[in-house]
């Protein structure tokens, strides 16, 4: 079977002989009961190719459509003029880098509809465009916009750069909302839908149907898909890894399922992942290996967040719906870039519980959150997270602590803000590495945090108090019992108490009964 990894034209993949998914009755489903369409995705999960599969429709390309479900569907098969705009595959750093796409793909237009530019600004050129190509064809006209935020998410933290982006991108999207009698079809495509930025001020008849049920597996394979299409390379996959072809379904769930893009609906896979576990028959992260974001990166250091209510913290659909580009919460970022995705909703309240995806999502994030937060834990630095399971594995509480201390000693501060806040998130993130090691279970209440360790000889209750004595973190495990439920244990049982100061942010003082 041929994956189309990479591909994400639709007239390559359909003449190539690549394995396609066929979603084209949602794209009909769209196409004959409404009109403009805002979609929210994740990187990595085909919405270029779902931009390209809709650009080949509407430009009448029957043959390309044989044998999919758009095929008994369609009757007319109308040939429109399509204008697709593609702002992926372009680092925006300076002004002149967005205006010279727009002028790239306005030159293009130009020359197939044979016309001369008569504007030099951007949104009249681009209007110029549509009323010609209307004019000519006598048929209304399709616009396609791919990515269409990706200069405003490269312009994090530069508020100037920004705001001439989002200046310049306002009125190009407007041309549509001044051009509706002469438009079929409108589609946009992007990570986040930025709230506060304003883009959508213009264009305020745009269906958003990234929380839609009725769309949720529009891009991404469900269950359904895979059992339907991929049975064959699962049971290929599962003889090069010496499973069951049930265990191999179980495993794949739990690298690359779990996704939810809107409330009791059917999980979905990342398709990059799982068309590259396939291919290569081997499991592996292979979504994260394509890098983290910059935006993600960013709001994370500029967040002032407890990294543990990621995952805990109830939150309403608009935080879901929109980013803002002065909110330090990384919630919706979290979300809208793939980090996190809907675990639950309640219909009272109208809030969302999130969670990680899968292990693949997991486990990278906290590699990215790794970088951020323990630069010093790489893994061949006296820091590494597996030296310290080590020291847990064999019960030498001495190391352990002297590695503790010299690793917040050597902390470089690079997230500033609340001590207490970064006390915590990095023990978050280290308990979370650790946790590929050994069990590891985390607490916090009120500043302070129980930690529990757990190995195949030993039990740790680490208690760790904010500017208070390694005594008073003692006295914490016996007052709230927490050794309790391993009285009856073998194992050898440690209770250790950290007090660290948040002045210095150092240990100043451990103890261990």
């Amino acid at each position: 079977m041929l994956y189309p990894i990479g591909i994400q034209n639709f007239e390559s993949i359909r003449q190539g002989g690549y394995v396609y998914v066929d979603k084209t009755h949602l794209i009909h489903q769209l196409a004959t009961t409404g009109k403009y369409y805002f979609l929210s995705r994740p990187r990595r999960f085909g919405k270029s190719l779902l931009v390209s599969t809709m650009e080949d429709y509407f430009q009448g390309k029957k043959e390309l459509f044989k044998g999919l479900a758009i095929e008994k569907l369609e009757k007319d098969w109308t040939e429109y003029p399509v204008l697709h705009l593609d702002l992926s595959g372009k680092t925006y750093n300076k002004a002149e880098d967005l205006d010279m796409i727009l002028d790239m793909h306005l030159c293009q237009w130009e020359k197939t509809i044979g016309m001369q530019a008569r504007y030099s600004e951007p949104d009249l050129r681009f209007q110029s465009i549509i009323d010609t190509a209307y004019e000519l064809t006598g048929k209304w006209v399709v616009i396609l916009i791919d990515e269409y935020d990706k200069p405003l998410l490269d312009s994090a933290g530069n508020e100037s750069l920004r705001e001439a982006f989002r200046s310049r991108l306002q009125g190009f999207y407007s041309v549509m909302k001044s051009q509706d009698g002469k438009l079929r079809f409108g589609f946009l495509t992007g990570v986040t839908k930025l709230g506060k930025l304003s883009i959508f001020s213009g264009l305020n008849n745009v269906e958003d149907i990234s929380l839609s049920r009725t769309y949720a597996d529009l891009c991404g394979i469900s269950e359904a898909d895979l059992h339907h299409y991929f049975t064959q390379s699962v049971q290929e996959l599962a003889q090069a890894n010496e499973l069951t072809q049930e265990e191999c379904f179980a495993q794949l769930k739990d690298y690359y399922d779990g996704y939810h893009f809107a409330p009791d609906t059917p999980d979905i896979y990342n398709p990059f992942s799982l068309f590259r576990c396939l291919k290569s028959r081997e499991f592996g992260d292979y979504w994260y290996e394509t890098g983290t974001p910059t935006f993600v990166i960013k709001a994370l250091q500029r967040g002032q967040y407890d990294l543990a209510d990621l995952s805990l913290t109830p939150v309403p659909a608009s935080c879901l719906n929109g980013v803002n580009a002065d909110d330090s919460d990384p919630v919706p970022v979290l979300y809208q870039s793939g980090y996190l995705t809907i675990k639950a909703y309640d219909k009272q309240t109208k809030e969302y519980t999130l969670g990680y995806p899968n292990q693949e999502v997991e486990r990278g994030f906290m590699q990215g959150l790794a970088n951020i937060f323990v630069p010093s834990a790489r893994y061949n630095s006296p820091f590494a997270v597996r030296k310290f399971a080590e020291d847990f594995k064999k019960g030498d509480t001495e190391s352990l602590m002297k590695r503790f201390e010299a690793f917040f000693a050597d902390a470089d501060y690079e997230i500033v803000g609340d001590a207490e806040l970064y006390f915590q998130n990095t023990m978050y993130v280290m308990c979370k590495l650790m946790g590929q090691y050994t069990q590891v279970e985390r607490h916090t209440s009120n500043g302070r945090m129980d930690i529990v360790v757990q190995t195949d000889k030993y039990i740790y209750i680490l208690e760790l108090k904010m500017d208070a004595s390694a005594d008073e973190a003692l006295q914490q495990i016996e007052d709230k019992g927490y050794a309790k439920p391993f009285a009856a244990d073998p194992r050898k049982l440690f209770k250790i108490g950290i007090g660290f100061a948040s002045q210095t942010r150092r240990i100043e003082e451990w103890k261990m009964a």
